[in-house]
């Protein structure tokens, strides 16, 4: 016999993964956002939760809680759509979990366990932000932050970051390799690693930095080659999306989701950080770069591509999206999974065709107000001009 209370709790559950997601209203000609969350912390199984042996159990209390659900990598596999989830649990510690759907925007369900690693890096505290690549090497590769504690610094919260790095076939068996040394900088999050073989070398874009959470010297995303990812190696890194003073990637940036390759150029979905007196504001920002040169920007549209709105905004890190997980399936249709304020998982729905579109017509920025002003006011003459010849017809 199992406690009332599970069967309730698990009606709870199966009605959220069989919840019929709609696009919102929400429209700019790039993506369509849609109105649910396709994952929260309420989509946990309740037997990752609850302890259901009624006899140690007889209130039915949660005694493993989850408190978040964020941050997932993401790929298209046989038909279905699978999330590598960063799963935070009330103790603060993180995991990662499979979740699938036959849509990519609703019925996303865990799999009964969470993702067991291989536990070869025994000063490791905690692990998140999985970024899955289909290498054309046959495997797929996970880049994850796997955090250590600082102990050459007394302070209590003083971290070292590094990438680690993990291969599979099946998203089930995982493979652990070398954490990615780069050896111009001391730590790295945000690493994620191209699909394809660059000069016969495997390409990774990094964030250069000299501290868990400054990046001090750091200039912004970076791109570096290495031979061997078993024992992965980066000697020199090019800072390939700089960090510009009053811009939404002043404190930091970081690359998101493996790019897409598109028909004109990979594309980028990156993250952008600013200061505000209510503490950071991450928004998401694309770029695209040379098919034959990734290392080379050829597309860099103004601004915001995507930030928290509504109720996106609140939540356990206030103003916050982020994203480091996208498919992109042969028929041009791609998926952008991104989290609002490290608390739960959205999707947004866009093509190849329009992602393209976007990152060359929509114009750079001047990095000055009175330029950009000018910039306005020169797409406001044409409109008007446009609108007025419309009304003598």
């Amino acid at each position: 016999m199992l406690h009332s209370q599970y069967y309730i709790e698990k009606a709870k559950v199966d009605n959220l993964v069989s919840r019929k997601n709609q696009k919102a209203d929400f429209y700019n000609g790039i993506y369509d956002r849609y109105l649910y969350p396709v994952l929260t912390r309420d989509f946990a199984p309740v037997h990752w939760r609850y302890d259901l042996d009624e006899e140690k159990n007889p209130h039915f209390m949660e005694v493993l809680g989850i408190n978040a659900v964020m941050n997932s990598g993401a790929i298209y596999l046989n038909g279905k759509y699978y999330l590598v989830v960063r799963v935070e649990g009330n103790d603060r510690k993180s995991f990662f979990a499979v979740a699938q759907s036959d849509t990519g925007i609703d019925g996303f369900h865990f799999w009964d366990y969470p993702v067991t690693l291989p536990d070869t890096c025994h000063q490791e505290t905690n692990v998140y932000d999985m970024r899955l690549t289909k290498h054309e090497d046959g495997w797929i590769y996970g880049i994850f932050c796997s955090e250590s504690k600082d102990k050459g610094n007394p302070d209590l919260y003083a971290a070292v970051a590094e990438a680690g790095i993990v291969r599979t076939k099946d998203l089930v068996v995982w493979e652990r390799l070398d954490n990615l040394k780069t050896m111009e900088s001391p730590q790295q999050r945000n690493v994620s690693l191209h699909p394809e073989f660059v000069d016969g070398k495997y390409a990774f874009y990094t964030r250069p930095m000299d501290g868990f959470i400054e990046t001090g010297s750091g200039g912004g995303i970076g791109f570096g080659l290495c031979d061997d990812i078993e024992h992965a190696v980066i000697g020199e890194e090019k800072i390939i999306s700089r960090r510009i003073y009053h811009t939404l990637t002043e404190a930091k940036n970081g690359a998101g989701a493996p790019p897409i390759k598109g028909r004109k150029c990979w594309i980028h979905i990156a993250h952008g950080v600013r200061n505000t007196a209510a503490g950071l504001r991450y928004v998401l920002y694309a770029f695209g770069t040379d098919l034959k040169d990734p290392s080379k920007v050829i597309a860099e549209p103004s601004g915001a591509f995507l930030v928290p709105l509504g109720r996106e905004r609140v939540g356990d890190v206030s103003n916050v999206v982020f994203t480091n997980g996208a498919i992109a399936r042969e028929n041009g249709d791609v998926y952008i999974y991104y989290a609002s304020c490290d608390t739960r998982m959205h999707v947004a729905v866009t093509t190849i065709d329009r992602l393209e579109e976007y990152l060359f017509l929509a114009p750079k920025d001047p990095l000055r107000s009175a330029d950009c002003v000018r910039q306005r006011n020169e797409m406001i003459r044409g409109n008007l001009e446009r609108l007025a010849a419309l009304k003598k017809e």
